[in-house]
Parts: structure tokens; sequence; C-alpha cells
């Protein structure tokens, strides 16, 4: 899964699907057991003091953000293959090799995509992550620079930057 700045979101066909499964169990099945979660735990009295009927509500938040976010998400996605950036040029949905402050014994290799398309095998950073949005558009052998949390300025060495074949 790859974003582009047009806010589409690629998607291979079998992320697409598996994504489009998980809506589905979250809108059908998974809706009907939270609320007969809350309703067990409203049955047993006093709902300030109920810490079951509180913890089931807020399993229901959480469960209903994930249908918003994947919701938007697939009403955003086009299935196939991102468009090819240049030569060398990284873009999301490519295995990005890094260097810190140049340092090619320091170094970093991610999937620069989406976290939904993240795999248990590559660490995957998103396109909007400081990281991320820092070295976009740059090329193999430039120096990019992104803003840590506390402020300041990290610079990093582009090394590599080549599609990711899954």
């Amino acid at each position: 899964m790859t974003q582009t700045s047009e806010n589409v979101t690629w998607l291979t066909q079998e992320a697409y699907n598996k994504l489009k499964d998980e809506l589905e169990y979250l809108t059908g099945p998974a809706r009907t057991e939270i609320a007969a979660k809350i309703a067990a735990a409203r049955e047993e009295g006093d709902l300030r003091e109920n810490g079951g009927y509180h913890a089931a509500k807020e399993e229901q938040g959480k469960q209903e953000l994930r249908v918003r976010q994947l919701t938007q998400l697939l009403e955003n996605a086009k299935v196939g293959e991102a468009p090819a950036s240049a030569e060398g040029e990284v873009a999301p949905g490519m295995v990005v090799t890094i260097a810190f402050d140049g340092d090619e014994d320091d170094t970093l290799t991610f999937l620069l995509a989406s976290r939904e398309y993240a795999s248990a095998d590559i660490e995957t950073y998103s396109p909007q992550s400081p990281l991320g949005s820092g070295v976009i558009g740059h090329k193999v052998g430039e120096d990019a620079e992104y803003e840590l949390p506390n402020g300041k300025k990290a610079s990093v060495k582009i090394l590599k930057a080549e599609p990711y074949s899954g």
C-alpha cells in the first residue's frame, strides 16, 4: 500500500480484500458482540461504578474509530500498482535505506508505506511521518532532513531506494 499526493492510497488486491473483510467483520458480527457486552454490563447495575460497562464502551469507541479509518481508506483506494517514480527517487511503496548523519555504519532500511500495509518482515514508516515526509522526492546519494520530536533537525543520506516486491 502506498499513498500519493492526491490522497489516493494504492493497494494490492490482497491488501484491499483483507481491509474490506476487516470492515465487514467490524460493521457486522463485531458490532453485535460489543452491543451484547454493553447490554450485559448495563444489567449489572450502577453504571458509574461498573468497570465492565466502561471497558465495553471504550472498546466500542475504538472499534468505531477503526470502522471510520477503514471506510475512508477504502473510499480513496485504488487497486493496482502506484505510478512509478523516477529512477532512484524515494516515493511511497519503496524500500529505502538511509544512513544517519552520513554515517554508513548507522543505517536503517524501511518500507515507505501506510501502516495498513505493514508486514512483519520489514519495518514500515508512513509517508506522513517526519522521516517519511523528509525523504520523499530525494534521490539516491542525496542528503535529506527531517524534524525530530524535540524540534531539532536530523539529516540522513539516501543509500538505496527500490520498489517493494512484497
